[in-house]
């Protein structure tokens, strides 16, 4: 599922204060990034179905490369998945509402911080 209109999409932003900012809201740059683009993962878990989904926000370096603190990057659109293991992560079906309503949190609040600092 694709997130519309969270106002991240096209916005670019130094990659260090995108570094600090996700992390502070618990996105963690995932180990697949290279000097080109990154995607920053928030993981649900839960304990008693052992259901596993992701918010993924993805952004390019459109100057510099990505680990270069003065970098820019460029949001691309947040989508969120469930992770089927050992398959992978499936990104068409129906989510549940408490996951939905926190990715919408989490791209309110990442909207919101990066806000005064775009590049």
């Amino acid at each position: 599922m694709i997130f519309e209109n969270t106002n991240l999409e096209g916005k670019t932003i130094q990659f260090s204060v995108l570094e600090h900012v996700a992390s502070s809201l618990g996105l963690v740059r995932v180990e697949q990034w290279d000097y080109a683009r990154a995607t920053y993962d928030y993981k649900f878990e839960n304990m008693m179905t052992g259901d596993v989904y992701y918010l993924r926000i993805p952004a390019v370096a459109i100057e510099g490369m990505v680990e270069q603190a003065n970098a820019i990057m460029k949001i691309g659109k947040p989508y969120v998945g469930k992770h089927y293991y050992p398959h992978g992560v499936e990104y068409d079906e129906e989510f549940p509402d408490d996951i939905i309503k926190t990715c919408n949190e989490k791209l309110s609040q990442l909207s919101e911080k990066l806000e005064g600092a775009t590049a």
